[in-house]
């Protein structure tokens, strides 16, 4: 097997995922990644013709982002017909997953230039559009496994761990200062680009929208817990509620505590993000220099009631690949879908939460489903070559009981 480089990554700001209230919200997810697209080709001067592939991963395929959108994006870019792309949905790992497929390709010398990311308009295809909740609404499954909404999954961990409600608050306020420090000192601007209105041209949003940078300990703490009325609903077949179900598959818990609220669980936003991979074959004879290499990928399931704890074994998984353990990690990227998963994981690895998500997380800058993956690590690089360190882990929970991680060094 050849080697997977890393040559750039770009993302559009995150715009808020409300409908018709975020500065994204009047362009098609299609334009999003097509701007992404043609501003990567912009800053590398490769020729689009040159590309084997796009994969882009989405979440809620249907509707907007329905219809291959990675192929239609390409179209809406102007790029030549023989460019190629595929859309994947691994859920929240959808984006990361895209460059793995595209690091697998290159690597293996079946490709050499590849485009991997994802996208979601969160405010113009909701969650939950498709209709196929956790489990496709398989009855028999159900049978099986009843899996519980996300959040449901998030209290239950936070319950089974004892986090207090301060200990999760503290995560969001850490997340909340970090981005706006990162903000103010302009980290993010060497993967952030402008998106314009593609019949216009006008710039529609070139920041993040929805970090709100005075938060405050006493603010977080008056809001009131998101999952205690969906933890009452009734759903099972025996009457059952949510907190029922998941308690049957922990009794040990006794009772869920509802401790995630809006202000410590992950934004809900628009954005597109992608990376440019290529083959040692394509560096060496187009001259390139590399930003990084990707030393280890790995996925996993978990238990899928819980659901959410396997970003630490997928990055347990990762490190045994690469030779490592978590002390050789210079940074982390735990993406905060929950305040109580970056927790979980932090103490499950040992990790020195000083080197967790030192620029925000998902908290505070949004979590645009399909592209987090994909943001994550072009935050990780850019933070890599801005503090002059070496090694970062890529890592997010997945609906359904999986986790993902990547391993990057800088070069």
């Amino acid at each position: 097997m050849g080697m997977s480089y890393v040559i750039d990554a770009v993302r559009t700001p995150r715009g808020r995922g409300k409908a018709g209230k975020g500065a994204l919200s009047g362009i098609h997810p299609q334009e999003l990644l097509a701007q992404v697209l043609n501003t990567l080709q912009q800053r590398q001067g490769f020729e689009p013709r040159e590309v084997d592939d796009v994969m882009a991963g989405c979440v809620s395929q249907v509707g907007e982002q329905g219809a291959n959108l990675a192929r239609s994006a390409v179209l809406a870019a102007g790029w030549p017909h023989e460019v190629s792309a595929v859309s994947l949905n691994r859920f929240c790992a959808s984006g990361l997953q895209a460059v793995h497929f595209g690091a697998m390709g290159v690597a293996s010398g079946a490709m050499d230039l590849v485009i991997a990311g994802g996208v979601e308009s969160m405010s113009r295809v909701p969650m939950g559009s498709d209709g196929g909740g956790q489990d496709g609404n398989n009855t028999h499954l159900r049978e099986r496994v009843f899996q519980v909404p996300q959040g449901i999954s998030a209290d239950l961990i936070a319950t089974l761990e004892g986090f207090s409600r301060e200990e999760l608050d503290a995560v969001a306020l850490r997340s909340q200062r970090n981005a706006a420090r990162a903000i103010q000192e302009g980290r993010f601007a060497k993967s952030l680009f402008p998106v314009k209105d593609p019949r216009t041209g006008t710039v529609v949003l070139e920041r993040d929208e929805v970090p709100r940078p005075n938060t405050t300990a006493e603010g977080l703490a008056a809001l009131e817990p998101a999952f205690t009325a969906l933890g009452g609903t009734v759903v099972g077949p025996k009457g059952e509620t949510l907190d029922q179900l998941a308690l049957a598959a922990y009794p040990r818990a006794k009772a869920i505590r509802h401790l995630h609220t809006a202000g410590n669980s992950s934004g809900i936003v628009d954005g597109a993000a992608a990376v440019t991979l290529a083959s040692e074959r394509y560096v060496r004879e187009k001259g390139l220099k590399p930003r990084a290499r990707i030393r280890a990928m790995a996925t996993i399931g978990s238990e899928p009631v819980l659901m959410l704890t396997a970003p630490a074994p997928a990055s347990q998984k990762a490190l045994r690949m690469a030779g490592m353990t978590a002390r050789d990690i210079d940074l982390w990227e735990i993406n905060e879908a929950f305040a109580g998963v970056v927790l979980q994981t932090i103490r499950t690895l040992g990790i020195d939460p000083e080197r967790v998500n030192v620029n925000g997380g998902s908290i505070a800058l949004g979590h645009p489903l399909g592209a987090t993956g994909a943001m994550l690590l072009g935050t990780a690089l850019d933070e890599l070559e801005r503090s002059d360190k070496q090694t970062a882990l890529i890592t997010l929970c997945v609906s359904g009981g999986q986790g993902i991680a990547t391993l990057i060094e800088r070069l």
